[in-house]
Protein backbone atom coordinates (compact mmCIF):
# COMPACT_ATOMS: atom_id res chain seq x y z
CA UNK A 1 0.00 0.00 0.00
CA UNK A 2 1.28 3.54 -0.96
CA UNK A 3 1.92 6.05 1.47
CA UNK A 4 -0.95 8.17 -0.17
CA UNK A 5 -3.27 5.34 -0.14
CA UNK A 6 -2.39 5.09 4.10
CA UNK A 7 -2.82 8.97 4.28
CA UNK A 8 -6.32 8.29 2.77
CA UNK A 9 -7.32 5.52 4.87
CA UNK A 10 -6.43 7.61 7.94
CA UNK A 11 -8.07 10.89 6.94
CA UNK A 12 -11.12 9.01 6.31
CA UNK A 13 -11.35 7.74 9.73
CA UNK A 14 -10.25 11.26 11.55
CA UNK A 15 -12.87 12.89 9.08
CA UNK A 16 -15.41 10.79 11.02
CA UNK A 17 -14.45 11.43 14.39
CA UNK A 18 -14.11 15.84 13.71
CA UNK A 19 -17.52 15.76 12.54
CA UNK A 20 -19.22 13.53 15.07
CA UNK A 21 -16.38 16.67 17.52
CA UNK A 22 -18.43 19.27 16.23
CA UNK A 23 -21.89 17.94 17.15
CA UNK A 24 -20.79 16.88 20.52
CA UNK A 25 -19.90 18.84 23.87
CA UNK A 26 -17.15 16.81 24.65
CA UNK A 27 -14.05 15.63 23.21
CA UNK A 28 -15.11 12.05 23.92
CA UNK A 29 -18.34 12.00 22.51
CA UNK A 30 -20.07 11.22 25.50
CA UNK A 31 -23.38 13.21 25.32
CA UNK A 32 -23.43 10.91 21.39
CA UNK A 33 -25.63 7.70 20.95
CA UNK A 34 -23.95 4.71 21.72
CA UNK A 35 -24.38 2.81 18.70
CA UNK A 36 -22.49 5.79 17.24
CA UNK A 37 -20.08 6.32 19.41
CA UNK A 38 -19.15 2.63 19.82
CA UNK A 39 -18.93 2.78 15.47
CA UNK A 40 -16.31 5.41 15.84
CA UNK A 41 -14.23 3.75 18.37
CA UNK A 42 -13.99 0.59 16.33
CA UNK A 43 -13.32 2.11 13.21
CA UNK A 44 -10.65 4.43 15.02
CA UNK A 45 -9.03 1.12 16.98
CA UNK A 46 -8.74 -0.79 13.16
CA UNK A 47 -7.54 1.78 11.41
CA UNK A 48 -4.85 1.82 13.70
CA UNK A 49 -4.41 -1.95 13.82
CA UNK A 50 -4.75 -1.82 10.11
CA UNK A 51 -2.04 0.69 9.10
CA UNK A 52 0.24 0.72 12.20
CA UNK A 53 3.47 -1.39 11.69
CA UNK A 54 3.43 -4.43 13.69
CA UNK A 55 5.38 -4.46 17.25
CA UNK A 56 4.81 -0.34 17.31
CA UNK A 57 4.39 2.49 20.23
CA UNK A 58 0.95 3.70 17.89
CA UNK A 59 -0.49 -0.02 18.14
CA UNK A 60 0.83 -0.56 21.46
CA UNK A 61 -1.08 2.24 23.09
CA UNK A 62 -4.15 1.56 21.47
CA UNK A 63 -4.67 -1.96 22.68
CA UNK A 64 -3.34 -1.02 25.99
CA UNK A 65 -6.20 2.07 26.14
CA UNK A 66 -8.51 -0.55 24.86
CA UNK A 67 -7.47 -2.82 27.64
CA UNK A 68 -8.13 -0.78 30.51
CA UNK A 69 -10.86 1.19 29.96
CA UNK A 70 -12.70 -1.61 27.16
CA UNK A 71 -13.48 -1.68 23.96
CA UNK A 72 -16.62 0.50 24.49
CA UNK A 73 -15.46 3.07 26.76
CA UNK A 74 -16.25 6.27 25.11
CA UNK A 75 -12.80 7.59 26.88
CA UNK A 76 -11.00 5.95 24.55
CA UNK A 77 -11.97 7.75 21.59
CA UNK A 78 -9.92 10.90 21.81
CA UNK A 79 -6.99 8.74 22.73
CA UNK A 80 -6.96 6.64 19.58
CA UNK A 81 -7.61 9.59 17.74
CA UNK A 82 -4.97 10.88 19.44
CA UNK A 83 -2.78 8.34 18.46
CA UNK A 84 -3.82 7.79 14.77
CA UNK A 85 -2.89 11.48 14.40
CA UNK A 86 0.07 10.92 15.49
CA UNK A 87 1.02 8.28 12.89
CA UNK A 88 -0.62 10.01 10.12
CA UNK A 89 2.40 12.76 10.81
CA UNK A 90 5.10 10.29 11.45
CA UNK A 91 3.87 8.73 7.71
CA UNK A 92 3.52 12.19 6.22
CA UNK A 93 6.96 13.25 7.21
CA UNK A 94 8.57 9.20 6.15
CA UNK A 95 9.66 8.57 10.11
CA UNK A 96 8.17 4.88 9.88
CA UNK A 97 11.04 3.07 8.18
CA UNK A 98 11.14 -0.11 9.83
CA UNK A 99 13.63 -2.08 11.62
CA UNK A 100 12.76 -4.84 8.72
CA UNK A 101 12.99 -2.44 6.02
CA UNK A 102 16.62 -1.27 7.61
CA UNK A 103 17.64 -5.05 7.65
CA UNK A 104 16.90 -5.57 4.54
CA UNK A 105 19.08 -2.50 3.47
CA UNK A 106 21.64 -3.93 5.29
CA UNK A 107 21.57 -7.33 3.81
CA UNK A 108 20.87 -5.90 0.17
CA UNK A 109 23.76 -3.94 0.82
CA UNK A 110 26.37 -6.34 1.34
CA UNK A 111 25.41 -8.41 -1.54
CA UNK A 112 25.84 -5.07 -3.81
CA UNK A 113 29.23 -4.19 -2.17
CA UNK A 114 29.98 -8.06 -3.04
CA UNK A 115 28.72 -6.68 -6.83
CA UNK A 116 31.04 -3.89 -6.42
CA UNK A 117 34.36 -5.71 -5.44
CA UNK A 118 33.62 -8.52 -8.12
CA UNK A 119 33.13 -5.48 -11.33
CA UNK A 120 36.46 -3.72 -9.37
CA UNK A 121 38.41 -7.82 -10.50
CA UNK A 122 37.08 -7.05 -13.20
CA UNK A 123 34.17 -10.00 -13.32
CA UNK A 124 31.04 -8.40 -14.80
CA UNK A 125 29.32 -11.43 -15.26
CA UNK A 126 28.64 -12.92 -11.87
CA UNK A 127 28.36 -9.18 -10.61
CA UNK A 128 25.50 -8.39 -12.71
CA UNK A 129 23.78 -12.11 -11.67
CA UNK A 130 24.10 -10.45 -8.34
CA UNK A 131 22.85 -7.36 -8.88
CA UNK A 132 19.65 -8.91 -10.90
CA UNK A 133 19.08 -11.53 -7.41
CA UNK A 134 19.21 -8.30 -5.77
CA UNK A 135 16.26 -6.23 -7.38
CA UNK A 136 14.39 -9.54 -7.83
CA UNK A 137 14.15 -10.15 -4.28
CA UNK A 138 13.72 -6.46 -3.29
CA UNK A 139 10.29 -6.56 -6.17
CA UNK A 140 9.04 -9.60 -4.08
CA UNK A 141 9.49 -7.56 -0.39
CA UNK A 142 7.77 -4.88 -1.94
CA UNK A 143 5.01 -6.92 -3.12
CA UNK A 144 4.81 -8.06 0.20
CA UNK A 145 4.78 -5.02 1.82
CA UNK A 146 2.34 -3.47 -0.04
CA UNK A 147 -0.02 -6.99 -0.18
CA UNK A 148 0.25 -7.42 -3.99
CA UNK A 149 0.33 -10.96 -4.37
CA UNK A 150 3.79 -13.12 -4.98
CA UNK A 151 2.21 -16.22 -6.03
CA UNK A 152 -0.26 -17.17 -8.74
CA UNK A 153 -1.54 -20.98 -10.04
CA UNK A 154 0.33 -21.96 -6.39
CA UNK A 155 3.88 -20.83 -8.17
CA UNK A 156 6.14 -17.42 -7.64
CA UNK A 157 5.41 -14.94 -10.22
CA UNK A 158 8.16 -13.71 -12.27
CA UNK A 159 9.96 -10.43 -11.47
CA UNK A 160 8.76 -8.82 -14.77
CA UNK A 161 5.01 -9.40 -13.39
CA UNK A 162 5.74 -8.25 -10.15
CA UNK A 163 7.29 -4.90 -11.32
CA UNK A 164 4.26 -4.59 -13.44
CA UNK A 165 1.48 -4.86 -10.34
CA UNK A 166 3.48 -2.94 -8.14
CA UNK A 167 3.47 -0.30 -11.04
CA UNK A 168 -0.31 -0.58 -11.10
CA UNK A 169 -0.49 0.07 -6.99
CA UNK A 170 1.16 2.83 -7.43
CA UNK A 171 3.99 1.60 -5.33
CA UNK A 172 6.86 2.60 -7.64
CA UNK A 173 6.32 4.95 -10.70
CA UNK A 174 6.01 4.45 -14.26
CA UNK A 175 9.22 5.69 -14.98
CA UNK A 176 10.45 2.99 -12.68
CA UNK A 177 8.55 0.45 -13.56
CA UNK A 178 10.50 0.95 -17.16
CA UNK A 179 14.02 1.21 -16.00
CA UNK A 180 13.48 -2.05 -13.93
CA UNK A 181 12.41 -3.63 -17.42
CA UNK A 182 15.44 -2.63 -18.38
CA UNK A 183 17.81 -3.87 -15.26
CA UNK A 184 16.08 -6.97 -15.35
CA UNK A 185 16.66 -7.43 -19.29
CA UNK A 186 20.43 -7.78 -18.33
CA UNK A 187 20.02 -9.76 -15.58
CA UNK A 188 18.28 -12.13 -18.06
CA UNK A 189 21.29 -11.93 -20.19
CA UNK A 190 24.27 -12.80 -17.71
CA UNK A 191 21.72 -15.13 -16.13
CA UNK A 192 21.78 -17.01 -19.58
CA UNK A 193 25.30 -16.58 -21.06
CA UNK A 194 24.64 -13.95 -23.20
CA UNK A 195 27.87 -12.18 -21.86
CA UNK A 196 28.86 -10.13 -24.99
CA UNK A 197 25.63 -8.43 -25.26
CA UNK A 198 26.36 -6.04 -22.56
CA UNK A 199 29.21 -3.89 -20.91
CA UNK A 200 31.28 -3.42 -17.80
CA UNK A 201 30.38 -0.51 -18.07
CA UNK A 202 26.35 -1.02 -18.26
CA UNK A 203 26.72 -3.34 -15.03
CA UNK A 204 28.20 -0.52 -13.51
CA UNK A 205 25.55 1.76 -14.31
CA UNK A 206 23.32 -1.11 -13.05
CA UNK A 207 24.69 -1.21 -9.80
CA UNK A 208 24.27 2.03 -9.15
CA UNK A 209 20.52 2.31 -10.52
CA UNK A 210 19.32 -0.48 -8.40
CA UNK A 211 21.59 1.09 -5.36
CA UNK A 212 19.27 4.48 -5.95
CA UNK A 213 16.10 2.14 -6.34
CA UNK A 214 16.65 0.34 -3.27
CA UNK A 215 17.12 3.52 -0.83
CA UNK A 216 14.48 5.70 -2.76
CA UNK A 217 11.66 2.69 -2.61
CA UNK A 218 12.57 0.73 0.94
CA UNK A 219 10.67 -2.48 1.30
Amino acid sequence: MSKSEILKQIDVQLGLWRTARGRSKYDDLSDLPDAETNVILTRLAAAIDRLAPDGSRYKKNSHAALAKFGEHNSYNIPLLAGILEALRADYEADYLVTVEELIHADIFGDFLDMAKYLLSEGYKDPAAVIIGGVLEEHLRKLCGKHGVPVVVSGRPKKADSMNAELATAGVISKLDQKNVVAWLDLRNKSAHGKYSEYSVQQVELLHQSVQDFLTRVPA
